[in-house]
């Protein structure tokens, strides 16, 4: 089997922080917070009246009026960002060949919104009034697969759905498939958009989002002693993944190498992590093995870090069972300090994050951070964004059902 080296060439997002890469970048390491009163419907009545959401944004400054009304949000930040990461990284499709590039996009959740809107028309006026295009509007693969038609792309077309560890799955497995040689490029990540009526209402009476309606800005604090739950976010990141050699022939700006993947299992509990983080570390160590590295050659973590009380104690232990003594000299932080918790599109858009801090030698900041806590007690980048030396990072997400996700990037 064909065991090829496999880089990133392209990078695009649409985040609550910012609708492009380097507007995500400035907020980013700037330690802004993309959190604030819901805008998109009346919450009245819910308990918790605050998210992340996308800022600025018009449907039909991206597309026309048909597509605009056809494409779930989800889909519309999968073409946003999947567009964006094509056109940062130079590649000419018609060169390559369309059957040569592939799209492997997740979303934990899918059309939510539109869900919604048809369920309050069956039960008003009937089965007849059912929109006939529910079902392509609603399933979570018509972002790879809409994504594939917009852009031209026939190679390997996929979606993966593994809740909060969407994204990082997807990347892994398009990398796979690179490494593989059954493609030269992948596009690959996550995107979502569940801050409905319905999302939010499901998560708050699970007890999994914060409360903090008084002060929505400073709602996620991963780490925190005084952390209540986390922010619900949307959005999309995306990355081209690409054949090194290809990329190399071709003179493209390469951000990192992706180097090893690892998934797990923890078959515990539907919502609980494992004890002591067991399938974290196992995630971990697999992504460890694949890479061929040792532990103590990663610089930086970034880290999946809720703000929920389970996880982040969680993560931490299992870092510590991995890292050992090294536990204490990388430096961690979590993005969703500042962009709230993408659920699917986080594992994608922190995929990007990840690539940034090696390309600009900056790992960014926690914010939020105000109580120690000491189930906690790593290097959070408590402080605001640090230049470092980050020559690897790794990159977690773990997801409802017990799955556990890894990816590690390297300078080349």
């Amino acid at each position: 089997m064909a065991n090829h080296r496999v880089v990133v060439t392209g990078l695009g997002v649409i985040t609550p922080i910012g609708n492009s890469v380097p507007e995500f970048w400035t907020a980013l390491t700037s330690g802004v917070s993309g959190m604030g009163p819901i805008t998109k419907f009346d919450t009245s009545k819910h308990k918790v009246r605050f998210a992340a959401e996308v800022k600025n944004y018009n449907a039909e400054n991206y597309f026309d009026k048909k597509e605009a009304r056809q494409f779930e949000p989800f889909v519309q930040f999968s073409v946003i960002a999947a567009r964006e990461a094509m056109k940062d990284s130079g590649i000419d499709v018609a060169k390559v060949g369309a059957e040569n590039i592939g799209v492997y996009i997740g979303s934990g959740i899918g059309g939510l919104s539109v869900m919604e809107e048809e369920t309050k028309v069956l039960l008003e006026k009937g089965p007849d009034r059912v929109s006939p295009r529910l079902i392509p509007r609603l399933i979570a693969n018509m972002a790879p697969g809409q994504t594939s038609i917009s852009l031209g792309l026939r190679g390997p077309n996929s979606c993966v759905v593994t809740a909060c560890a969407t994204g990082t799955h997807a990347i892994g497995d398009a990398f796979n498939i690179v490494r593989r040689g059954q493609a030269v490029a992948m596009l690959a990540g996550g995107t979502e958009s569940a801050i409905t009526p319905l999302g939010i209402a499901g998560f708050a009476n699970m007890h999994a989002l914060s409360r903090r309606n008084d002060s929505p800005a400073t709602a996620s604090r991963p780490f925190s002693k005084d952390r209540d739950g986390f922010v619900m976010g949307e959005g999309a990141g995306v990355m081209l993944l690409e054949e090194y050699e290809h990329a190399k022939a071709r003179g493209a700006k390469i951000y990192g190498e992706v180097v090893g993947y690892g998934f797990t299992a923890d078959a515990h509990h539907i919502t609980a992590p494992a004890p002591e983080g067991e399938g974290a570390q196992r995630s971990m160590r697999m992504a460890l093995k694949d890479a061929e590295m040792k532990p103590t050659e990663i610089d930086y973590v970034n880290a999946h870090g809720t703000s929920t009380e389970l996880n982040d104690k969680l993560e931490t232990i299992a870092m510590k069972h991995v890292f050992g003594e090294h536990a204490y000299k990388f430096a961690a932080s979590s993005n969703k300090s500042m962009t709230g918790h993408l659920l699917g599109a986080a594992g994608g858009v922190e995929g990007v994050a990840s690539l940034l801090s090696i390309h600009h030698q900056i790992a960014p900041p926690t914010i939020n951070y105000s109580e120690k806590d000491p189930d906690c007690d790593l290097d959070y980048i408590t402080e605001g964004a640090r230049k470092m030396k980050i020559a690897a990072v790794m990159s977690n997400s773990f997801g409802f059902g017990g799955h556990n996700a890894t990816v590690i990037f390297r300078k080349v």
